[in-house]
């Protein structure tokens, strides 16, 4: 009878835990009518009686949900840092823009609200802006600090790899144009909705912000004048320059020092 006991005991303290598995997960954007894909890695033990911090993890134009999972061992990191890892899906070239002339095109809400809000509401997430981060690469490194200067009251860690940080030098590439309209037309909505000028929304201290870009990427220059404009405005940060290209190698590798930095910011709020 003891044994049977015992066994039962052990049964009940192991129901709480879930073996890990690739979640996609389907959803609904009231904003946009309809619903949408998106890939979520939890630990490898799940512990449902336990909270965990949330990464949102963002692709670049021309990419989707599944596009993180072919560069980086995303599991890998859920259980190294015990955290959940979410990879939304938004569109091909949404630039994660609320776009004021594609009602299609309301990635900036759907990502920041209605996403984080169902994680929130169906995972066992740490529920609260510390221990939540978003980072991305090339245009969805750009999403990373687009969302994260605007959302702070959702996201306390902001990160972009790789990143369209200044997306003024490009009026004719990757339906930027479909989003905000022509440059030529909508300079205003173009020079308010690129990262580079929105530096006025950051205090220094609400914010942890990391950035990275590899010095033979299209995009270097750009992040380079970022850096050098947050230093201007004494803004903490961390800036990586090294050798690569705009390719899944460069991230691969770029995404582990990302996720570390996160990790750290969590940790060090306990």
């Amino acid at each position: 009878m003891k044994k049977i006991s015992l066994i039962f005991s052990f049964i009940l303290g192991f129901s709480s835990l879930v073996l890990a598995k690739t979640d996609t997960i389907q959803v609904y954007s009231q904003k946009m009518n309809k619903t949408i894909p998106n890939l979520l890695f939890t630990p490898s033990v799940y512990d449902e009686s336990l909270t965990y911090p949330t990464v949102y993890l963002l692709h670049g134009a021309g990419g989707n949900y599944t596009s993180w999972s072919g560069i980086a061992d995303l599991q890998y990191f859920a259980d190294l840092y015990g955290m959940i890892i979410v990879c939304p899906d938004a569109g091909v070239t949404s630039w994660y823009y609320d776009s004021p002339i594609d009602p299609k095109m309301q990635y900036e809400t759907f990502v920041s609200m209605e996403l984080v809000n169902w994680v929130d509401e169906h995972y066992s997430t740490k529920a609260d802006r510390n221990y939540r981060g978003i980072t991305g690469l090339s245009m969805g490194g750009h999403g990373g600090l687009y969302l994260g200067f605007k959302h702070q009251e959702t996201f306390s860690v902001a990160g972009s790899t790789s990143g369209g940080v200044d997306i003024r030098p490009f009026p004719m590439n990757w339906d930027i144009a479909k989003r905000l309209g022509s440059y030529a037309e909508n300079k205003e909505v173009w020079e308010e909705n690129t990262v580079i000028n929105m530096l006025y929304l950051l205090d220094g201290r609400s914010l942890d912000i990391i950035i990275d870009c590899g010095v033979h990427d299209f995009f270097y220059d750009a992040n380079v004048r970022l850096h050098e404009k947050l230093e201007q405005r004494n803004i903490p940060h961390d800036f990586t320059a090294r050798p690569g290209v705009h390719n899944g190698d460069y991230w691969k590798n770029s995404i582990a020092y990302q996720l570390l930095f996160m990790h750290s910011k969590f940790e060090s709020r306990k």
